[in-house]
């Protein structure tokens, strides 16, 4: 019989270390049936990456808070009240899903990411998804160095100053205090990627529990699960020249120029959501865009698309840029399609 709380803790302490010793000793039909993260997986492997860790030894570092900050700027501070507002502009989803967007983590394709979004009813946006985030291993690559120069120096293989980056330029926001950096990291630890994410045949799944029961070569078998998602996002920035020049052996295709304009720019100019210039579905609308599509102004399509819009003295907020890998030269002659038919 337990006599005391003290001796009800010890056999409920052993008791609780006895289920999570036998939990890892489920026999190889069992342990398949979990749905194992990827970064475990890489651990077991000896290949994980523990430096995007959130420090939750800080009692103020919440998930839920860093969830709150990233889909609505705000959140409650851990003594109680509320944050000030990170950015008077944006939030990371202005920018960023944070749900899978391609049908296959491993190639880049933005007519197979616009179909895959428009199924799923997600905006094709310009910035990459966090989904799957805390397991890739550079930040701002490529271009991006042309747009931010040695300020992505820092934060090339540091998701922290990547975040900060993203807080303060991208955004045109404050700088992050500590705890909601953390707690951030902690929500984007939510997201990461699991075994089922990645397209494992048969073979190549039993390959990598092989290699965490230690009966095959871990090597390979981490070889195998980073060949199936992306470890850094491209990103190669076109011109309004480039894009313009392709018009004449480039047949725009109307409907898949709708979804992109449903999809992608209403979705941040409709009631001027994260802009001070306003698109809806009025053919006084369209007749303005196809008006100005070509040429090199601010409302120029293959300006603004390729360009993105810069800040302004008083107005801080600025459209994006849309990399090659996140729209490509076709796309834009369909949505220039989509445009001058509802003009007419």
């Amino acid at each position: 019989m337990i006599k005391s709380y003290k001796d009800k803790f010890v056999v409920s302490f052993f008791l609780s270390v006895f289920i999570f010793c036998a939990s890892l000793m489920l026999p190889q039909d069992e342990i398949e049936d979990v749905d194992l993260s990827v970064s475990k997986v890489l651990t077991i492997l000896g290949a994980g990456n523990s430096k995007h860790y959130p420090k939750s030894k800080d009692f103020s570092v919440s998930a839920a808070r860093g969830e709150a900050l990233f889909k609505e700027g705000i959140a409650t501070k851990p003594g109680g009240g509320k944050t000030k507002k990170q950015s008077k502009h944006f939030v990371c989803t202005s920018c960023h899903n944070i749900e899978r967007e391609d049908p296959d983590l491993a190639v880049v394709d933005p007519q197979a990411r616009l179909d895959y979004t428009d199924a799923k009813g997600l905006p094709f946006l310009q910035g990459t998804t966090m989904y799957g985030v805390v397991n890739r291993e550079t930040f701002y690559n490529d271009d991006y160095y042309k747009k931010y120069g040695d300020l992505v120096v820092p934060a090339r293989e540091n998701l922290r100053e990547a975040i900060q980056l993203c807080a303060v330029e991208c955004a045109q926001g404050r700088k992050l205090k500590s705890w909601e950096l953390e707690s951030i990291l902690a929500y984007l630890w939510t997201l990461q990627l699991k075994l089922s994410d990645l397209d494992l045949n048969k073979a190549e799944l039993e390959s990598v529990y092989a290699a965490i029961d230690g009966n095959a070569e871990k090597a390979s078998a981490v070889e195998i699960l980073k060949s199936k998602y992306l470890t850094k996002a491209p990103a190669t920035f076109g011109t309004a020249y480039d894009s313009m020049s392709k018009k004449g052996t480039l047949k725009g295709d109307k409907e898949n120029g709708k979804k992109i304009y449903e999809n992608s720019c209403l979705f941040c100019h409709e009631n001027k959501k994260y802009s001070f210039y306003h698109l809806d579905n009025e053919k006084l609308t369209f007749k303005h865009l196809s008006k100005k599509a070509n040429g090199y102004g601010k409302h120029s399509l293959y300006q603004v698309s390729r360009y993105g819009v810069y800040s302004k003295s008083g107005k801080k907020s600025y459209m994006p840029q849309y990399p090659y890998e996140k729209m490509s030269d076709q796309q834009l002659e369909d949505l220039r399609s989509y445009i001058d038919f509802m003009a007419q």
